[in-house]
């Protein structure tokens, strides 16, 4: 694959993992991470979380929780480094009583040719932060 392919897989998986938390889709967010003890998921005012249990757990818990989110994604931009490759990007949140900007990193690792979640980490950004 050129760079160019894979750079649009990697934005395309990144698309699908917002599109999945919007829709509150345990199935496809299920479908977006690697299964291992590898993976580390660090939500906005969370501890890190290692192991796909744990991570698969706090994303049953987020979206029972009944409160759907809107994202609105702004300056996306993505790196492939071979068999890895992030995205940062911020997170515009739209909810019920909720409006709040978080700065994520997501890092994507290929396996079996597609481009699977490994790490998610979203910090929240401060009203006056520089940028």
């Amino acid at each position: 694959m050129t760079e160019a392919v894979d750079t649009d897989a990697v934005l395309a998986a990144n698309r699908a993992f917002y599109d999945a938390f919007e829709r509150g889709d345990l199935d496809a967010m299920s479908d977006l991470w690697e299964h291992s003890d590898d993976v580390v998921c660090v939500h906005p005012g969370w501890r890190a979380l290692h192991g796909w249990g744990p991570v698969a757990g706090s994303w049953f818990a987020l979206f029972g929780n009944g409160s759907p989110l809107q994202f609105i994604l702004i300056g996306e931009r993505a790196v492939v480094d071979g068999d890895l490759a992030w995205v940062t990007v911020e997170e515009n949140l739209i909810g019920e009583g909720v409006g709040s900007t978080v700065t994520a990193i997501n890092v994507f690792r290929r396996h079996e040719g597609r481009w699977r979640m490994i790490v998610h980490q979203g910090s929240p950004v401060a009203p006056l932060a520089p940028g």
